[in-house]
């Protein structure tokens, strides 16, 4: 511990000189390097005719960081935010989309809906191929979807709920229904695929460009590890993986068999992976990585202020469709009783987080919904508002000796709040553990953990209180509302409440849209405010450092990045 703060004060010093000298030089160097850093402008200028010289060439290479090391890259088994960022250059599905979340087509180049809303045809395109020259197939699709469902797979998929849309997927996936040719995902031919759905579903074709529906390649059948090592990846995306040195950097190169090739600018993306936010701005203020930031890392909380003033044409602020938030292991006492949750979450003071601590214009988070999120006309979170709890730590002491006394407890024990390397969960943790103890009399202890382990923890429910995040898989509540369904394998905090799951289900199957946000808006009150399942803590913003010659690289609605399509200028 004492060896790390050291370092984070010698980080900071570095970069303050950085901003005394030049303000942004790139004269210095990472010591997380061992060799210089590679510029985009470095290639010496060659004479031209008559003496004068040209601009040198822009070297297409686009390199930022990963704060750990993908805990898989396989798209059917991916559930975070790391991986998601590599998997969205190494494939592609049916569709994908711009910045707004607006549908457009991937590998599908179009597609024919039934006049009722359930049925789909999809036209694959005829030069679709894999990264090893495969043609791309609809019984590819076939075969990855029904290996999601499939009940066998281990681990289970978190995201095979995702897939339930499909008529006979749930039952499939549940054992209810032993027969993968139940699940109406017919390959009609190699370039037409046949999908029937269980009931009109608004938001399917947003779903396909997620990553659980992303094809994988047949050779997966005979390798179990297949999507742990570079040199088995086969992908059908823009890029191909080169080389991925585990917990160290991963790289990609442009893939020469893509159909859309010529629209593909960058020849190289490298990935570091660092997971000191210190570092990672060093890295980006010397010039060895071209956008530092969220999602895949993070800016030092303190140093935001400092480079809204010093870089305000390379700083971005964006607020995403995305919540921060802890989770109660609902199974474990004292977290098993609803009045202890209630009682923690009444004694946090939001605001004083997002200004004193984040620092990145976020929002204090009363729901689980974020804004940016469209509801019946408008947004969903202007329509229905997060009024689900007051702060009040009168009443949470009050609430919180309910609870003991429910519980036949005299105090409340000691417990762990867990959250994963970053210093900016640390230091939210840091601030909410300090109000517990000072308005709850409350001792915490808090402890970080290595993303790999800390995410296979949270699935276990072998924790107290963790720190989660949750940015949308598609631009409808219903990715935040039904996370926490009995059974669904993102549910993490052990909750089920059959009237819950019931009002998800009618919204789910419900045709009108002004009815189907009030049953979502009546779910989300019933798990907030009458079961505090979780604890909202704040709506994110997207805090990040971006070179100003780097075009058409950006952070869409979700909060993830995308930069398929980018180039330097």
């Amino acid at each position: 511990m004492r060896r790390k703060s050291m370092l984070a004060v010698l980080t900071l010093l570095l970069i303050v000189s950085a901003f005394m000298s030049a303000c942004g030089s790139s004269g210095g160097q990472d010591n997380n390097s061992s060799s210089p850093p590679a510029k985009n402008n470095e290639k010496p200028a060659d004479p031209a005719p008559g003496g004068k010289t040209e601009s040198p060439p822009k070297e297409q290479v686009f390199r930022f960081n990963l704060h750990s090391n993908p805990p898989t890259l396989d798209p059917g088994q991916a559930q975070d935010t790391v991986a998601f960022a590599v998997l969205n250059g190494l494939f592609e599905g049916l569709t994908r989309i711009d910045d707004k979340g607006e549908v457009l087509p991937g590998t599908a180049e179009k597609w024919d809906t039934s006049s009722d809303g359930t049925k789909y045809t999809f036209h694959l395109r005829k030069d679709a191929k894999w990264s090893n020259g495969d043609p791309v197939t609809a019984g590819d699709f076939e075969f990855s979807w029904k290996r999601v469902l499939d009940p066998k797979m281990e681990p289970a998929p978190p995201y095979a709920y995702q897939l339930y849309y499909i008529k006979g997927a749930e039952a499939y996936n549940t054992g209810k229904n032993v027969d993968p040719n139940s699940v109406a995902i017919k390959a009609v031919d190699a370039n037409t695929l046949e999908v029937e759905l269980e009931h009109s579903t608004p938001y399917f074709l947003s779903l396909l460009s997620f990553q659980t529906y992303f094809p994988v390649h047949s050779s997966v059948k005979d390798n179990p590890k297949w999507a742990s090592e570079a040199s088995t990846i086969v992908s059908n995306g823009p890029f191909k993986i080169s080389e991925w040195k585990q917990q160290s950097s991963l790289e990609m190169v442009k893939n020469e068999h893509y159909y859309g090739q010529d629209e593909i600018k960058f020849t190289k993306v490298q990935m570091s992976m660092v997971d000191d936010s210190g570092s990672e701005l060093n890295m980006y203020e010397s010039d060895q990585i071209d956008y530092a930031g969220m999602p895949t890392g993070r800016i030092p909380n303190e140093q935001i202020p400092i480079l809204k003033e010093t870089k305000p044409d390379e700083l971005e602020i964006k607020g995403i469709a995305s919540s921060y938030y802890y989770l109660f292991n609902n199974k474990q006492e004292p977290f098993n009783n609803v009045n202890i949750r209630k009682a923690l979450s009444r004694a946090i003071d939001r605001q004083l987080i997002v200004d004193k601590v984040t620092l990145g214009g976020q929002l204090p988070a009363f729901g689980i919904v974020p804004p940016g999120i469209a509801g019946e006309k408008g947004e969903y979170r202007s329509e229905h508002k997060d009024d689900y709890l007051k702060e009040n730590i009168e009443e949470a002491k009050a609430l919180l000796q309910k609870g003991l006394e429910e519980l036949g407890l005299s105090a409340m024990p000691e417990f762990t709040l867990a959250y994963n390397t970053d210093e900016s969960h640390k230091k939210v943790a840091e601030a909410v553990a300090d109000m517990w103890s000072k308005n709850l009399g409350i001792k915490v202890k808090i402890e970080n953990q290595e993303w790999g382990v800390f995410l296979k923890n949270r699935t276990a429910l072998n924790y107290q209180m963790a720190r989660a995040g949750w940015t949308t898989d598609y631009n409808d509540p219903m990715s935040f509302i039904d996370l926490y369904m009995t059974g669904s394998g993102n549910n993490d905090i052990g909750y089920s409440n059959p009237e819950f799951d019931k009002l998800v289900r009618e919204a789910k199957q419900s045709l009108d849209n002004k009815e189907r946000m009030e049953l979502m808006a009546k779910a989300e009150r019933m798990m907030i405010e009458q079961d505090q399942a979780i604890l909202p803590l704040y709506y994110y913003t997207n805090v990040g450092l971006k070179k100003p010659n780097l075009k058409n690289v950006f952070i869409d609605y979700q909060g993830m990045i995308n930069y398929s399509r980018g180039y330097f200028e």
